[in-house]
């Protein structure tokens, strides 16, 4: 069997307050799953579910078993939900260590780990003195101690400097090459484009998408054709004639909809408006997303500014 994370009919509740709503999904192996959402989404939630830290209604199954009938779970997913849940006063050795015999994990493989999140030089310091990002590493090397074919990070990108982004993110795309199931939680969507296949989009403790990033940025991107002018109100009227919806977001750019290439170009030289350049959109990450889940934000700041 592929080791896999399949739920089903997720739901937890506090009091009143209904964190995961019947959710259902599956992160399959060999890809990066993106696990995004905004704030109060119940995306944290969820995953301390998979991990067995909250009790919720519903199945959770790391590879067809619950969390807590693994008899040695770091071998069977590895994770990092809180890179300040280390004790300051263990050295980074230590820690992992303490995690190894308590999971029967050879101590030998305490060294690789660090090697491979590189922290062997730091390997006998006390946690205390760690940076955000020395201490995100060293949860991730953690999470890697059993060799695990699961996977699952929430917001490894914390704290990592630029090189450490790049680190993560290539690190990820690696082991989903090798065929484990990577699944990650992220707010860092520029990072997230360039890494995840999949998609899963929570919103108010509900999914609201489970979807390739292919086929999200494609439906996002939809007709919208962008065109460089230095005739911009020429260029729209002469659109709008052709039967485009066309408007402008930034000077010297017209965005035009309902025209193919051809038809904006004909329509265009046919009212003698020159333009240098012309492209159909596609669609960012970030730009699909908040587009998707506008309506299912908790938090939300006002875009009035007081006087």
């Amino acid at each position: 069997m592929q080791a896999t994370i399949q739920v089903q009919g997720l739901t937890k509740r506090y009091g009143r307050t209904t964190a995961v709503d019947n959710v259902t999904f599956g992160v399959r192996p060999g890809a990066v799953t993106g696990f995004i959402g905004p704030n109060g989404a119940g995306k944290s939630t969820t995953m301390r579910i998979i991990l067995g830290l909250d009790a919720a209604d519903g199945t959770v199954l790391i590879n067809g078993t619950g969390y807590r009938a693994l008899d040695d779970p770091l071998r069977a997913i590895g994770a990092l939900l809180d890179a300040n849940a280390v004790h300051p006063g263990r050295t980074a050795r230590n820690h992992l260590r303490w995690l190894a015999y308590t999971n029967s994990i050879p101590a030998a493989r305490v060294d690789e780990v660090l090697a491979q999140v590189g922290l062997s030089s730091v390997a006998n310091k006390r946690v205390g003195g760690f940076s955000l990002g020395m201490r995100q590493r060293l949860g991730i090397a953690g999470a890697l101690l059993g060799d695990p074919p699961i996977v699952m990070f929430d917001e490894p990108g914390n704290g990592l400097d630029p090189e450490g982004i790049i680190w993560i993110r290539t690190f990820m795309r690696e082991l989903a090459a090798a065929g484990r199931t990577v699944f990650v939680s992220s707010h860092l969507m520029s990072e997230l484009e360039d890494t995840a296949d999949h998609l899963l989009i929570m919103g108010r403790g509900r999914l609201v998408a489970d979807i390739s990033m292919a086929d999200l940025l494609t439906g996002a991107s939809g007709d919208r054709i962008d065109v460089r002018t230095t005739q911009p109100t020429e260029a729209m009227a002469a659109l709008a004639n052709a039967g485009g919806e066309a408007s402008t977001m930034t000077a010297g750019v017209v965005i035009v909809r309902g025209l193919t290439g051809d038809r904006v170009a004909a329509a265009l030289g046919a009212a003698q408006v020159a333009f240098t350049e012309m492209r159909t959109h596609r669609a960012s990450l970030e730009e699909a997303y908040l587009d998707l889940t506008k309506n299912v934000t908790e938090f939300s700041a006002s875009p009035e500014v007081p006087a």
